[in-house]
């Protein structure tokens, strides 16, 4: 298509809305080098990528180095992205005279992260030029404390001093960096005999020393990229290894040495366990993937669609926000990354057809973290639900159609039943884009069809989304947008950014892991849970949802069901609960902390877009995803929602379950072919709630109250006929 004739085609599909909707907008403390600067870091994102993609594709590497590089690499380029202070733009240019403690500080950092680094790089040099398997021992003696006391102080002076300039890198940042490659380096050499010893009494003081950096990195990179919340909880279990010999009841335990602890932690048994498995293939590649899609501007494509065909209902806008935000969320894997991203296009349009601030900014959240349980792609929670389980990924992409889609009708409905009840309309039609002319460009669609087609055809996840990558790029070449040698760099170089964080919080999330498997916790755990269940079961389920939530609440959802599943899974497959449904109960609270008060990241960000009270924000989108506290019971009691069973059983199920999400969101919005009052209002939640379990005689009495209170709505039945009866 020339560039000519794809202009007039745009021209003719009317106005488009969308426009780059889904760019990543820089954090806070998000650096944006200039000049040579930002070459160097733009070259490094790009190599980053470009390892992984290949190394996965072509020349697969051994799996403790591949996953090292990977973490390594993260931190290297996360520390020179990332600044430890939020930046702002009245920075000055120059930076101010530094202090004697600063310099201090500095000095130390450079001393010992430059002493640990070139000893490690004269063991390397000896391999390479002379084949030296075993360096002198003074070599990895001496390294190690220099290297601790250097990174504790380049990570103090970042605290205390670090530049506030967006344009410039602070010096401790590149020291960071520099350590972390350290890191790396050390543990390579040593890798086979690390193996070995890792979290024994065999393990060595430099093995200590290199596994202690590396916490503190990823800590330290953590709280850059994802706020406290994660490293406070990362923190907490460490401390749990220390002091369980003093904890009671089934919180204790023997304790651990220092030099056993930290590295065993450094092992595929905490950090290079499986969420890194996981985020060095599956994440990474999709974040690719979804790099790809916004460098083509296929993206925008997905949210002008949904607006040319939902836009014009009545509240249109919200109901485009829940399409196309669950679509991108799925994609992105953060739901409040994917809020600031599509939210700032949705968000004011809702409030634009009367929906109130909190209501839009709710909304928007909602549909966001939804994405994060919609297939095939999950927010990444599919492939960690397949590493973590051993169940294969096609059958968990399966089992999550039905919930998911219960999840995004139940909003839908909330979203109608809010728009009837107060009067809304849609977008003028002569604001939306064509929905004809941008049905001729769903050939758009291609790299998601493409991705579901041959992940069911029976290709590994990498080839399947290897292949929706090149589609991606080779359904540009049909529109305005597309990619050449530049855009393609610039993809590459996108999905390293986008990839830092989720980097940072599986490596937390890896540390979390293996505290709970190397103290048996989540085994007394299990034990406790079920105590609670011989008195009931459903308590037991109950307690399960709190701690899930209570887990992931300020975690991104990656980070959130890694844990989860390692805390609280493992109890309920005790409890004699498939290991699917149990795994899927947890996932789905895991996610929807983003949305629990008191702390809702999703609904915070999108609080801060419609300019509402934050707090009643997130109350206003629990109402929202209410279903989603409830979907899971259901398939707990039904297991027929997640595919098992015949296929009548399972049209059963998605029937009388859809009802009952009506019904809920009726309740929740007080309208049900007209307003109701608190009274029919708590009859209908009962209504909605008797439904959850799936069986005949629970679906005719959720069906029989609905019917009672239409007849009360529409005037055929009164209350003086119910309490009385009919003459």
């Amino acid at each position: 298509m020339s560039k000519t004739n794809a202009t007039a085609s745009q021209r003719d599909a009317g106005p488009m809305i969308a426009q780059g909707v889904d760019e990543e907008p820089l954090a806070t403390n998000q650096r944006s080098p200039q000049g040579r600067l930002n070459w160097f870091v733009v070259v490094l994102c790009i190599a980053y990528t470009a390892f992984h993609v290949l190394t996965m594709n072509l020349y697969p590497l051994e799996t403790w180095t591949y996953r090292l590089i990977h973490v390594a690499g993260g931190l290297f380029i996360g520390f020179l992205i990332y600044s430890a202070l939020s930046l702002s733009p009245e920075a000055p240019q120059e930076k101010a005279k530094r202090s004697p403690l600063e310099l201090g500080l500095l000095v130390v950092a450079a001393g010992g992260i430059g002493y640990g680094f070139a000893m490690i790089a004269y063991a390397w040099l000896g391999l390479w030029a002379a084949g030296i398997r075993m360096p002198d021992p003074f070599v990895f003696s001496s390294y190690g404390l220099p290297l601790v006391v250097g990174t504790a102080a380049a990570i103090a002076a970042g605290w205390l001093f670090g530049d506030r300039n967006a344009h410039r890198i602070y010096v401790a940042d590149w020291l960071l960096g520099i350590a972390s490659l350290a890191v790396l380096g050390y543990i390579l050499f040593n890798v086979e005999p690390i193996r070995l010893r890792a979290g024994t009494a065999l393990a060595q003081t430099a093995d200590f020393y290199a596994a202690l950096v590396g916490v503190a990195l990823i800590l330290e990179l953590t709280r850059r990229v994802a706020g406290l919340a994660l490293v406070i909880i990362a923190g907490v279990f460490i401390a749990y290894s220390f002091l369980g010999p003093w904890l009671p009841g089934f919180l204790t335990h023997r304790g651990y040495s220092p030099e056993r602890f930290f590295t065993y932690i450094f092992t595929d048994q905490g950090i290079l366990g499986a969420p890194i498995a996981v985020s060095s293939t599956y994440i990474i590649l999709f974040i690719t993937f979804a790099a790809f899609l916004q460098a083509s501007r296929v993206g925008d494509y997905f949210v002008n669609f949904a607006f040319a065909g939902a836009g014009g209902w009545r509240g249109g806008p919200a109901k485009v926000a829940v399409f196309a935000s669950g679509l991108m969320g799925m994609i992105n894997g953060t739901s409040a990354g994917n809020v600031v991203a599509t939210g700032s296009l949705t968000i004011p349009l809702m409030k634009k057809v009367g929906y109130p601030s909190r209501s839009a900014a709710a909304i928007e959240a909602t549909a966001s973290s939804g994405g994060q349980i919609l297939p095939p792609i999950m927010g990444a929670g599919a492939f960690i639900m397949a590493e973590v389980t051993g169940i294969p990924y096609t059958e968990i992409v399966i089992a999550a159609i039905i919930p998911a889609l219960l999840y995004f009708v139940s909003v839908f409905f909330m979203v109608d039943l809010q728009a009837t009840k107060l009067g809304m309309k849609g977008l003028p039609k002569d604001e939306l884009p064509k929905f004809t002319v941008l049905a001729k460009q769903v050939y758009l669609f291609l790299p998601i069809i493409i991705l579901i087609y041959t992940l069911f055809s029976g290709y590994s996840v990498i080839r399947a989304g290897t292949l929706a990558m090149a589609s991606a790029a080779v359904v540009s070449w049909f529109t305005p947008y597309k990619m050449g040698p530049i855009a393609f760099a610039k993809a590459l170089e996108l999905a390293a950014k986008m990839a830092i964080q989720l980097v940072a919080v599986c490596a937390a999330a890896g540390i979390i892991v293996g505290v709970i498997a190397l103290t048996g916790v989540g085994a007394r755990f299990s034990t406790l849970l079920l105590g609670i269940a011989e008195q009931n079961q459903l308590i037991a389920l109950f307690f399960a949802m709190c701690i899930s939530i209570i887990l992931g609440m300020g975690m991104p959802t990656t980070a959130a069901y890694a844990v989860a599943a390692a805390v609280v899974a493992p109890g309920l497959v005790q409890l004699g609960i498939p290991p699917l449904v149990a795994h899927f109960f947890v996932f789905y609270y895991a996610v929807m902390s983003a949305i629990t008060p008191p702390v809702a990241l999703a609904a915070y960000a999108g609080a801060g877009l419609a300019g509402s009270d934050p707090m009643k924000t997130s109350v206003e989108a629990f109402k929202f995803g209410l279903a989603a506290f409830v979907v899971p019971f259901m398939f707990f009691y039904s297991h027929e929602l997640l595919m098992q069973g015949a296929w009548y059983d399972i049209l059963h199920v998605v029937i009388s379950a859809t009802v009952g999400v009506y019904l809920l969101s009726a309740a929740v919005q007080g309208y049900f072919f007209g307003k109701i009052g608190p009274i029919l209002r708590a009859v209908l939640l009962v209504a909605a709630l008797s439904m959850i379990d799936g069986g005949w005689l629970t679906d005719i009495v959720g069906l029989g109250v609905g019917a009672i209170v239409f007849a009360i709505q529409k005037g055929g039945l009164r209350a003086r006929t119910v309490v009385r009866g009919s003459d």
